[in-house]
């Protein structure tokens, strides 16, 4: 069976782009460009986009488009008989299952978020009220597996459409709104009375922020942000590569992915600062940012109703983009491994991963009584733990060893797929540092995410 290809070069990148963004480009790199220097933070983290970012995603798609396969089967494709290579082709696989085990009950909250703004049930509440309304939500059972179904059905729905008629029309119309949506709410925020403040806090470079945390915290800050900002290691990405033709170079590709990705993180900030900074309110981390403090921003706003619908449509959009991504990964590891059709890989597949995502669903009521790191901390945070911290740094470490390693593919096969096409040259010149300095650095980064999540 002839595989599928993207219909456009745009969609292509529409696509890999969304599998990219997520809802961490929202809720956690504005808080640490505040916390790190503002513009400073932001000049270094462009620099480690490019330095790690960029070489490993260009392996993802350079082994997708020489193997025609999903992770599952790629590298031994690439590399047969070495059993080594088809272990990590399973520990990649088993990362995107991992991934959509809690990326599936947050997508559904972004919609019930959506859902709420737009019947107005934040209407003239206090900010306490807004915090017990999400703690409520997160205590329903049947709220949270209900929305959690949506989510895996609309994801999957979509996929059995099949690759152009469904992944990529979707990702396309949802990809161009959500840079509408964006624009439309970062006007809305830049000009909210005592919005500059914010602007301020976020564009000037803050030398300040260098003489607290000290130069090394702040660098390895944007190294962590910008390695984790792409869902690098897992294959993610790959699948993508091997639907597109050789009429491209493909660190051109990356270059444009790259820039999509940074794009919304750095407009999430334009968003989220001037309105914090315009009501006084802690642009703070996580869950809470989107769930409480800005719900709470909006009741106060004119037209807050509005504005905080078209919010939640484009985190519900950047949700399902990663998730859609994610599960056409997922069904091309039963068609590359089993031969099954698309039909059937979907049927399965959604079975498994609505049992799969139950845990994190239940995990905050029925099962809220067990706290893997302790009090405060859920299933979800253990689920999270072992995409971020183990996953994706070891999974990249995986690609590179494979792309420059003559015990894997090798740097010069590597190197001729990058490079068959037009565009932007991957310089030959890189091989002493994509084989000895970067695994160094992401042998680091994963050591020093053991460390922070654990000693401090």
């Amino acid at each position: 069976m002839a595989r599928e290809k993207f219909s456009s070069r745009f969609g292509f990148i529409l696509i890999s782009a969304g599998c990219a963004i997520g809802l961490g480009n929202v809720w956690r790199f504005p808080y640490v460009v505040g916390q790190y220097g503002g513009a400073l933070f932001v000049l270094i983290y462009l620099l480690f986009l490019i330095l790690l970012g960029a070489p490993i995603m260009t392996m993802e798609f350079a082994v997708g488009r020489a193997s025609q396969k999903s992770a599952v089967s790629a590298l031994t494709t690439l590399k047969p008989g070495q059993k080594i290579w088809k272990g990590v082709g399973y520990f990649q696989a088993a990362g995107n299952y991992m991934l959509m085990m809690f990326y599936t009950t947050v997508g559904g909250w972004m919609l019930a978020y959506f859902l709420k703004m737009i019947k107005g049930e934040f209407n003239g509440i206090t900010p306490t009220q807004v915090g017990d309304i999400f703690n409520q939500s997160l205590q329903d059972p049947f709220m949270q597996v209900f929305w959690m179904i949506v989510v895996v059905a609309l994801g999957f729905g979509v996929c059995s459409l099949g690759l152009q008629n469904g992944v990529e029309k979707m990702t396309k119309i949802m990809m161009s709104s959500l840079f509408v949506i964006i624009l439309i709410l970062v006007v809305r925020a830049i000009t909210l009375p005592g919005g500059g403040e914010g602007l301020a806090f976020y564009l000037i470079p803050n030398l300040d922020s260098i003489a607290r945390y000290g130069v090394l915290e702040v660098i390895f800050a944007a190294m962590g942000q910008a390695f984790f900002t792409l869902s690098l290691g897992i294959g993610a990405i790959a699948i993508f590569g091997s639907y597109i033709g050789k009429e491209r170079r493909l660190l051109g590709e990356t270059m444009s992915v790259c820039t999509l990705d940074t794009l919304v993180a750095l407009m999430s900030g334009l968003i989220i600062f001037p309105a914090c900074f315009a009501f006084g309110v802690n642009p703070e981390s996580g869950p809470g940012l989107v769930f409480i403090t800005l719900p709470s921003i909006f009741n106060e706003m004119w037209m807050g109703q509005l504005w905080g619908s078209l919010f939640f449509v484009f985190m519900s959009f950047a949700a399902m983009s990663t998730i859609i991504a994610v599960f056409e990964n997922i069904i091309s590891f039963g068609i590359d491994l089993f031969g099954w059709t698309r039909k059937k890989s979907v049927f399965v597949n959604l079975v498994l991963i609505l049992f799969l995502s139950l845990p994190c669903a239940l995990g905050f009521n029925v099962l809220s009584g067990f706290h893997p790191f302790g009090a405060g901390t859920y299933i979800q945070d253990l689920e999270d733990f072992f995409v971020t911290y183990n996953f994706l740094p070891l999974g990249s470490l995986a690609y590179l060893i494979f792309c420059t390693s003559r015990y894997g593919w090798g740097f010069e096969n590597f190197l001729e797929e990058a490079n068959t096409g037009q565009g932007i040259h991957f310089p030959k010149w890189t091989k002493v540092y994509l084989k000895y300095i970067l695994p160094c650095i992401i042998i680091f980064i994963f050591i020093q995410g053991y460390w922070t999540f654990f000693m401090k």
